[in-house]
């Protein structure tokens, strides 16, 4: 059986396009050609299966009071038992989170992944053992303060989201949980909203992953 690697997050997984300029479809999600999950399938080759499990507007355990089912909380043990037997789960969350009718702070939403990533590890669904990849997205671009979406997000989200990445690397103390920084890589957002990938950025963060990978998962 091939490698499993589920990769569990928002619309950057899923492939929102907030630019249709940037994709070559010039749709409003990139293609199998653009996606950094179907570009780290190319990159991995035929011994692993990426799973992509991507839902916009996810967040780690906050219940949305506008649309259902947001929380991944609530779905990551269906989840991951559909596509057992798991080799590594990749999570990429957070961005969401920031909202600003949330009122999390950053070490609140670290919180929140922390409770995600300990209940994802007890879940009878790992091949060997509980082996997990927690990415911090990248900030969101302070762009967005002059944008329309900031009506929403708040004005508070970019400076929380900046801070993910220090929260997110205490998480990933505990045995079995690995931790990646995107907003290291180049994994650039978008000028549009500021807050979704480029083409760019999916190819950065399928080069990134294709290289690390392979050490977690042999």
């Amino acid at each position: 059986m091939k490698k499993h690697i589920l990769c569990f997050g928002d619309s950057n997984t899923h492939g929102y396009c907030a630019d249709p300029s940037d994709c070559a479809d010039g749709s409003t999600r990139f293609n199998e050609n653009e996606r950094w999950t179907t570009l780290l399938q190319k990159k991995l080759g035929g011994n692993y299966l990426v799973i992509e499990e991507g839902l916009s507007n996810r967040t780690t355990v906050f219940p949305d009071p506008f649309l259902e089912g947001l929380a991944a909380i609530d779905t990551i043990a269906p989840c991951l038992k559909s596509h057992e037997k798991i080799d590594l789960l990749i999570i990429m969350l957070g961005t969401n989170d920031t909202k600003e009718y949330f009122s999390a702070s950053a070490p609140c939403i670290a919180l929140g992944m922390s409770r995600l990533v300990k209940k994802a590890m007890t879940v009878e669904c790992w091949r060997c053992q509980p082996n997990i990849l927690v990415i911090a997205p990248p900030p969101i671009d302070g762009g967005i303060l002059e944008k329309e979406i900031v009506r929403t997000m708040g004005t508070d989200c970019v400076e929380k989201s900046r801070q993910l990445a220090k929260e997110y690397k205490t998480v990933c103390a505990l045995p079995g949980v690995h931790f990646l920084d995107a907003g290291s890589l180049g994994c650039e957002f978008n000028k549009v909203d500021c807050m979704h990938l480029t083409k760019r950025g999916h190819a950065a963060l399928a080069a990134a992953l294709g290289s690390f990978i392979p050490e977690l998962v042999s």
